[in-house]
């Protein structure tokens, strides 16, 4: 039974989605990232065979939307995230899931796709049963989904500089000179800032974060903050297939 292991910060304001800002604010951020993670959340819930672990950051109980997330993850395994900076964290979550849970692949995420689908997820996981490693893309460069048969190879990510335009790249070279076989998932957008924000809503708009984003996108100061021929009248991106 593989691993699903999400990474999450509780959404606080001012210390989620800060790039949101402007225009959003530090609050609706907030409440963007809260929205963000419950999608997550519920998409992993249906994945079926799969344990689902959650490395936290912060305190969810005074978070936005915290009661709505501590009832989301009634029966998952929580573990504390630990390590200075986030190759250091990604690397340790990993470790922990292998100490937590012996002998299972790891297929970890992150809460910046709301757009991921069970299905997608599904479709991971069984890929990940038939080779080594399994990495999904980001429009940015970076990534969104990494899976390892041998969670200890996440060992490579202390070696990574995170959040940059080469993050996949080089994640890929590192696996790469481990001698594993890697297969690709669908390239997605990471919601960095507004205008993908935006984009990610619109080509899923049932979800509790395509809700917040239109709910906040038309309060007066949002709507004032984006001139026709904005990244708002833009159409959104076409959506990846598997």
């Amino acid at each position: 039974m593989t691993v699903l292991l999400v990474m999450a910060k509780a959404p606080h304001p001012g210390r989620v989605k800060t790039r949101l800002c402007p225009p959003a604010s530090p609050r609706q951020a907030a409440e963007v990232a809260a929205a963000a993670l419950l999608d997550t959340l519920d998409a992993v819930r249906q994945v079926p065979d799969v344990t689902p672990v959650l490395a936290y950051a912060g305190r969810f109980a005074d978070a936005e939307r915290g009661a709505e997330i501590g009832s989301a993850l009634t029966g998952w395994r929580l573990l504390p995230q630990r390590g200075q900076g986030f190759a250091d964290r990604l690397a340790a979550a990993h470790g922990d899931a292998r100490a937590a849970c012996p002998g299972r692949p790891v297929l970890q995420i992150g809460m910046d796709t709301p757009q991921v689908r069970p299905d997608l997820l599904a479709a991971a996981v069984d890929l990940l049963g038939r080779t080594d490693a399994v990495l999904g893309p980001a429009v940015d460069g970076g990534w969104w989904a990494l899976g390892l048969r041998d969670p200890d190879a996440a060992e490579v990510l202390r070696d990574v500089p995170m959040s940059t335009a080469a993050t996949g790249r080089l994640t890929r070279a590192g696996l790469l000179a481990r001698g594993l076989r890697i297969a690709s998932l669908p390239t997605l957008p990471d919601v960095d800032d507004w205008a993908t924000a935006l984009a990610v809503a619109g080509d899923c708009p049932a979800g509790r974060f395509a809700h917040a984003v239109r709910r906040i996108a038309a309060t007066p100061s949002l709507a004032r903050s984006a001139p026709a021929g904005s990244d708002r009248d833009r159409p959104p991106p076409r959506r990846a297939r598997p």
